[in-house]
């Protein structure tokens, strides 16, 4: 970094960086990609990276897929961009809408557009209060979601987003509620069954509508897999526990599969691996493969009906955004729905998954500071922590799994610190030779770090 035209010079001193730890990019310097093949992406030096964390998340076919950038190229040639207004749209919109539908766990539905996944649960959020308001319950305008869910950055996902680094925007806002994260092993009391873990989390949400009232409660949003808290799978039985209380109060529940969406878990929805059908589906990052920015509301029919009649009655739905259904992102989505689905993708994330967590759990028993492997599919975490029996987690002061993640990075593997775990999310298209190469080197960076912390 000493030279000032060095492109990690250049990137320091023109780019805000988000969600990234500036005291190691202030020593180790940016890195800075110019072109991936495969599951690898490779920086301006010629150094080579498996990406274990698909891009972010996202890009599960892989770098250089030719059949999405030839989707891409071709849509382009034809139409090259259009919006989804005033009843409008492109041809490749409509044919999205139709196949949306079609893979999802509904009979019937409708699709709204974003850009982002952000956007998308910041629109089912406006969708609750314009329809619980047509209906004539203005007061319903609550949000439940629980701590440690990640549900975007603008202001009102990031209000649903349970992370405390929102509290420098002074988020939440009013009226947004988190509940207990499921995660057993971290918050079960202590002698408490996993059963009753999930017993005691019911009972929450019982009493906090209770307290609330349901008529001031629009709606309860939830990743099937939480994937930004830090791969954290739900406990056994919670879903099934949790909507009859839901159903119960008429308050909507609304799948964010913005990461579990289109195989990550073993199938195309992670409310599909866990045993339940929501009211609606937030999509997006594997909806285009990573290759488009978009994200999609999918209702189901009770809200897809109930949002047509409110919009009926004023005659519109008074929002959208300019790029909303872009013809080349449809374009680009419809492929990436047919590879991830047909060829190949998805089955070889249900051939591999079980011997992901085999790996990795070998890589846990192996270590005396690994004290939990969770996940499922292709989304994996080990979390560090100084001692195993107690679960006690190392000092934050060191840094420890940022340390392991730049370890990681010097071996030529990109992988996601958060909070003390190391998430795993690989590219669907990972073979069992690219698997060994991702363990190796990320035992190897483990124990490297743990003899300099421990």
């Amino acid at each position: 970094m000493n030279n000032p035209q060095s492109w990690e010079a250049r990137a320091d001193e023109y780019s805000l960086y988000g969600f990234t730890d500036l005291p190691s990019v202030h020593e180790r310097g940016a890195v800075v990609l110019t072109h991936g093949e495969g599951p690898y992406v490779f920086d301006v030096n010629g150094k080579r990276y498996l990406d274990a964390n698909s891009g972010l998340w996202n890009m599960v076919a892989g770098f250089d897929h030719k059949g999405l950038a030839d989707a891409a190229k071709a849509q382009y040639d034809r139409f090259p961009g259009y919006h989804a207004f005033f009843g409008r749209m492109s041809d490749q919109t409509v044919m999205l809408s139709e196949k949306l539908v079609d893979v999802s766990p509904f009979d019937h539905g409708r699709v709204f557009y974003t850009n982002s996944g952000s956007e998308a649960n910041d629109t089912m959020v406006k969708m609750l209060w314009f329809l619980h308001a047509s209906e004539g319950n203005p007061k319903r305008r609550k949000i439940l979601t629980r701590w440690n869910a990640y549900h975007g950055v603008t202001v009102v996902s990031a209000s649903m987003t349970g992370k405390p680094y929102n509290e420098v925007f002074g988020l939440p806002m009013e009226g947004f509620l988190h509940l207990t994260c499921p995660h057993y092993w971290r918050f079960g009391e202590p002698g408490e069954t996993e059963e009753q873990f999930v017993a005691r989390l019911a009972r929450e949400l019982e009493e906090t509508i209770e307290r609330e009232g349901a008529d001031t409660i629009a709606g309860f949003f939830a990743e099937p897999v939480m994937g930004a808290g830090g791969v954290i799978p739900p406990a056994k039985g919670y879903f099934q526990a949790i909507q009859p209380i839901l159903k119960k109060h008429g308050i909507p529940l609304i799948s964010d599969e913005v990461i579990c969406g289109f195989g990550r878990t073993g199938n195309t929805w992670g409310c599909q691996t866990y045993g339940f059908t929501p009211d609606a589906i937030i999509s997006s990052k594997n909806l285009t493969a990573g290759l488009f920015p978009m994200g999609a509301v999918i209702l189901g029919p009770d809200l897809a009906d109930r949002m047509q009649a409110a919009a009926e009655k004023i005659e519109e739905f008074p929002h959208g955004f300019t790029a909303s259904g872009h013809p080349v992102g449809c374009a680009i989505a419809l492929k990436a729905i047919d590879v991830v689905m047909n060829e190949g993708l998805a089955d070889n994330v249900k051939r591999l998954a079980p011997r992901l967590e085999a790996g990795l759990r070998a890589i846990m028993e192996r270590s005396e500071h690994i004290g939990e492997l969770r996940g499922i599919g292709f989304m994996w975490a080990l979390e560090a922590v100084k001692d195993k029996a107690t679960k006690t987690p190392f000092d934050g002061s060191l840094s420890v799994s940022e340390r392991i993640a730049n370890t990681c990075t010097d071996l030529g593997l990109i992988c996601r610190p958060l909070g003390q775990s190391i998430v795993l999310c690989p590219p669907f298209i990972l073979t069992e030779a690219q698997m060994d190469e991702m363990f190796e080197k990320l035992e190897q960076a483990l124990n490297k770090v743990f003899a300099e912390v421990a």
